[in-house]
């Protein structure tokens, strides 16, 4: 098996639909939803010089793919799409490639703060080992845009409901203005930190979504009633 990973171009083309339908198939499984996104999609990534891909040259055939969005006029980069094709998985191919793809925003957007909301543990625990540090969702971009993208999450009424303020995703943030001293901390302190602040994240989402249960079985009473009258 030789695995290469790359920055995507035009020669990874043909890799775009198989692309899609897998960033599709793992937010099923997730039971998440993600803006879905076409080929040509995809593809302009590739052309824009804005992909990492990892392609099995034995096979010639995609292992994984991520790429670089950019919110509210480049003031915010969110890594999106990471995927590992399941014949490819447990290889630590998904850290590789969430490193290339971070070094990659870094040296397009210097400048920028780099984010990104997610469900998985995996993940949160590679962002954490790059730097990310958990955040409220106050703290990433107001672009309405990239909120959009949510719509087709089923949980996508929690996060309406309570003014976007947070949802069962956890927000986490790369900031290049932070103290370097901070950035340096070391690995295990930072995932410490991390998970103390993802129990009460977890508490409180756990009260957020009861509270909102609560509201929709008091909503349904009230139409009940209204039309029995």
């Amino acid at each position: 098996m030789d695995i290469q990973i790359s920055v995507a171009d035009s020669r990874h083309f043909k890799h775009a639909k198989e692309i899609c339908d897998l960033m599709e198939e793992a937010a099923k499984q997730r039971g998440t939803g993600i803006a879905k996104r076409k080929p040509e999609y995809v593809q302009s990534k590739m052309e824009e010089g804005k992909g990492v891909i990892a392609v099995d040259l034995d096979k010639d055939q995609v292992a994984g793919f991520s790429y670089i969005e950019s919110w509210g006029h480049e003031k915010y980069i969110a890594n999106s799409g990471l995927i590992v094709h399941p014949h490819y998985r447990k290889l630590g191919l998904g850290r590789r490639i969430k490193e290339n793809i971070f070094e990659l925003s870094r040296k397009k957007y210097p400048d920028s703060k780099i984010f990104g909301i997610t469900t998985s543990m995996a993940v949160m625990r590679i962002n954490s080992d790059m730097g990310y540090k958990p955040v409220t969702f106050s703290e990433l971009t107001d672009d309405e845009e990239y909120w959009k993208g949510c719509q087709s999450c089923p949980n996508y009424d929690i996060l309406t409901n309570e003014d976007r303020k947070g949802c069962l995703c956890t927000g986490m943030l790369y900031d290049p203005n932070e103290k370097t001293s901070e950035k340096k901390a070391d690995k295990q302190t930072r995932w410490k930190k991390f998970k103390r602040f993802l129990r009460l994240h977890q508490r409180n989402l756990q009260r957020k979504t009861k509270k909102f249960l609560n509201f929709l079985i008091q909503d349904g009473s009230t139409k009940e009633n209204s039309i029995s009258v």
